[in-house]
């Protein structure tokens, strides 16, 4: 058993470093392709010819199946609190590579969401034991989870359709809530997938159950959302505070919709529904104090420009005594 957890542990660890590091590297390859095109906030996917971007997602991908193997070996109560070292490692990096500033609040705020979130963690209950997907299914058409599962998806498109145009450049909270909402329906499907494959490599095939492809599809889709909208939160924030921010509220939407769906607080005492209460205040607790002290990044590619008296612009630094006007463009190209 001792062995068992410390390679659980191990593997949890290596995951946190390779995930915390793909921020990094995707973050990088989003800086470059916005050079020459138009960047992920604003709708472009240049990124796609970027190698180092897809690096990041190589090594993300490399950090989730590690983390998927850890768990495994090690109980969900050693490795999940684990997945908060991504948080530091992003944050660190993200200071030496990218340049990125984290203050001594932002540092209180990473150890407010740690500490929750592993107060959320160790007071969980035990999760039931599953044998088949049809059983999965029976729990994902309960009216409970339905309903929540139809309120994720209003809330997600309300935010896709009204606040991503509106004030998606400007409030983090945007982009990282589509990806934490939908995030829950990922994690519920690919559970239920994993369980389809531990079967089928156990001699019982999953496969043949139109369920099984049900989940498939509402994952793939579930997962290009994320990936889409992290980028745009990745390209338009600090990434010292994305990366906390939708760990924390990933955790927090995660945890509620696998309480609906699994009734996991079924028999569960007050002292334990109230430390995770407490957990769960702490973590947004933290994702405030990060959010008040973010700061944003430049502007990518302005330059300053005067309007001269005969209505013809130049750079500011040229100085021939003109009248003039100061105005602001995003490209030099306006003026060509």
């Amino acid at each position: 058993m001792y062995s068992s957890n410390l390679t659980g542990f191990l593997l949890a660890v290596v995951s946190g470093a390779f995930i915390g590091s793909s921020f990094i590297i995707k973050k990088k390859g989003l800086q470059r392709a916005s050079v020459n095109g138009s960047r992920a906030s604003v709708g472009g996917y240049g990124y796609l010819r970027q190698p180092l971007w897809w690096l990041g997602m190589v090594t993300m991908i490399v950090g989730e199946i590690a983390n998927f193997v850890a768990y495994i070996y090690a109980p969900a109560v050693l490795v999940t609190p684990l997945g908060a070292l991504s948080i530091i490692v992003s944050a660190v990096l993200a200071h030496f590579v990218l340049k990125e500033k984290l203050g001594k609040m932002g540092m209180l705020g990473c150890l407010l969401c740690i500490v929750g979130s592993t107060m959320i963690v160790l007071h969980a209950p035990q999760e039931k034991s599953l044998s088949s997907v049809q059983e999965i299914w029976q729990l994902a058409v309960q009216p409970a989870f339905l309903l929540y599962t139809a309120s994720a998806m209003a809330v997600a498109l309300f935010l896709i359709l009204y606040c991503v145009p509106r004030y998606g450049q400007t409030n983090i909270f945007v982009y990282v809530g589509i990806c934490s909402i939908i995030g829950s329906l990922t994690v519920m499907s690919i559970k239920a997938i994993g369980i389809a494959i531990k079967l089928t490599l156990e001699g019982s095939n999953q496969f043949f159950y139109l369920q099984t492809w049900i989940f498939t599809m509402v994952a793939i889709s579930c997962i290009v959302t994320q990936l889409n909208y992290l980028n745009m939160a990745l390209d338009t924030f600090n990434t010292a505070v994305v990366s906390p921010i939708y760990y924390a509220l990933f955790t927090s939407f995660t945890i509620l919709a696998s309480a609906i769906m699994f009734k996991d607080y079924a028999g569960q005492s007050v002292s334990s529904i109230a430390s995770e209460l407490c957990g769960l205040i702490t973590v947004l607790s933290g994702t405030t104090v990060l959010h008040s002290t973010r700061e944003p990044d430049p502007p990518v590619n302005t330059v300053s420009w005067y309007i001269q008296g005969n209505g013809e612009p130049r750079k500011q630094e040229e100085e021939d005594g003109s009248p003039f006007n100061l105005i602001t463009v995003i490209r030099q190209d306006h003026f060509k």
